[in-house]
C-alpha cells in the first residue's frame, strides 16, 4: 500500500487510542462539573455566633459523597487488568484510608478555627498556621509512601494516570469542603 490508504491504516489505530483517551477525559469532566455542581448548590447552614461561625451541616457528607464515587472514576478511566486490580484496589483502599484520616485532622482543624474566629488570640493563631503546615506535611508524606508501592503494582503509564486523576479528585474534594467555610475574619 502507498499514499493516503497506507498512511490512513498507520494512523488509524493511533487515532482511535487518541479517542478513546478524549472520551474518557470526557467522562472525568463530566462527572466532576455534576460533582462541583451538587456540591456548590448544596449550602451549608451557617450562623454566626459570639465566638466565631458555625458550620452546622456534617462536612463529612460532602466528603462522603465525592469519596463513594472516585473508585468509578478511577475505575473508568484507568484500564486495569484482572491481576493489576486485584492487587490495587486493596492497596487504594488502604492509601484512601490513611488520606481521609489526615484530611479529618485537618478539616477539624479548620473547622474548628473558624468556629472560634472572633475569639482567637495572635498566639493561638500561630499555631494554627503551624498546625496547618503540618496537616499538609502529614498529607504529602501519606502520598509518597504510597507512589512505590503503586509503581510497584501498575506499569509506569497507568499509576501516573492514576496519579492524576487521584490528584484532580482531591483538589475537587478540597475546593467543596473549603467553600463551605467562612474565610477568618480579621
Amino acid at each position: 500500500m502507498t499514499g493516503i490508504a497506507a498512511r490512513t491504516v498507520i494512523l488509524a489505530p493511533h487515532k482511535a487510542n487518541i479517542f478513546k483517551n478524549m472520551k474518557n477525559l470526557i467522562l472525568l469532566n463530566v462527572l466532576l462539573a455534576i460533582i462541583t455542581s451538587v456540591a456548590i448548590s448544596t449550602t451549608f447552614a451557617q450562623r454566626e455566633t459570639a465566638t466565631g461561625v458555625s458550620v452546622e451541616k456534617n462536612i463529612d457528607l460532602l466528603r462522603r459523597d465525592l469519596r463513594s464515587e472516585r473508585k468509578k472514576i478511577i475505575a473508568a478511566n484507568v484500564n486495569f487488568t484482572e491481576e493489576e486490580a486485584t492487587k490495587f484496589w486493596p492497596l487504594y483502599d488502604q492509601y484512601s484510608a490513611e488520606i481521609t484520616k489526615v484530611n479529618d485532622e485537618f478539616y477539624a482543624l479548620i473547622q474548628g478555627y473558624v468556629e472560634n474566629q472572633k475569639v482567637i488570640t495572635d498566639e493561638q493563631s500561630v499555631a494554627f498556621i503551624q498546625k496547618w503546615g503540618d496537616a499538609q506535611t502529614k498529607l504529602m508524606q501519606t502520598k509518597l509512601k504510597y507512589i512505590p508501592m503503586i509503581e510497584r503494582i501498575l506499569p509506569p503509564k497507568k499509576a501516573a494516570l492514576l496519579l492524576q486523576i487521584d490528584r484532580r479528585l482531591r483538589v475537587l474534594q478540597d475546593v467543596q469542603v473549603s467553600a463551605e467555610f467562612p474565610l477568618i475574619t480579621q
